[in-house]
């Protein structure tokens, strides 16, 4: 779920400017979607057995243009149209998952049932001094903050003199494929060192 809020300035007969707030979530665990008795799904998904959730803020400015032009005033505007809409947004994320009691070699983590922030326990290596051989060498901690564009269609309809209802098909492009946390290679669990909870959350 989500919740949002907007504000709405025409300009002209069937351009707007949307300025919204939105707040939601997105996640996913594999011991939930993942059917164990699947062959392709037990080897992969199922026993890889990731999960996370993701609180999302976002702030954006969006421009949509109507297909049917509204000549009037807004009182006696189109009772329909279509629409498409593009813009710029600004985002917040921050990945978490369940820290599990103990880690794969049997150290406990001190958070079990906690839901722990993933991006600074650089799950993929990304704080660990890895050499240039090494899997995810190089790799930078990912950013919390970052730009996205938002786009779609939908269409609005006319329910009396001040109130439309409308319903949207959109998508983010958001430059960034760590919403889960999970992008790169797994790494040595070795490069975590004494940080028992990282690498309990890497594994």
């Amino acid at each position: 779920p989500a919740i949002g809020v907007s504000f709405v300035h025409r300009f002209g007969p069937r351009y707007q400017l949307v300025g919204s707030f939105m707040y939601g979530g997105i996640r996913g665990s594999d011991n939930d979607s993942a059917d164990p008795d699947d062959l392709d799904n037990a080897v992969f998904r199922y026993n890889r057995n990731l999960s996370f959730r993701n609180r999302i803020k976002e702030l954006s400015a969006v421009g949509q243009v109507d297909l049917f032009e509204n000549q009037s005033t807004y009182i006696s505007r189109v009772k329909w149209t279509p629409y498409i809409y593009a813009g710029l947004a600004v985002f917040h994320h921050n990945p978490q998952a369940q820290a599990p009691e103990f880690d794969a070699g049997g150290n406990p983590t001190g958070k079990k049932g906690e839901w722990v922030d993933l991006q600074p326990l650089g799950t993929e290596g990304q704080n660990a001094d890895l050499d240039p051989g090494d899997v995810n060498h190089g790799l930078k901690p990912y950013k919390r903050i970052k730009f996205a564009i938002p786009f779609g269609l939908g269409v609005r309809f006319r329910v009396n003199e001040v109130i439309d209802i409308s319903g949207e098909f959109g998508f983010r492009y958001t430059f960034t494929d760590y919403l889960d946390d999970v992008s790169g290679n797994y790494v040595d669990l070795d490069v975590f060192g004494n940080d028992v909870l990282a690498r309990a959350m890497s594994y």
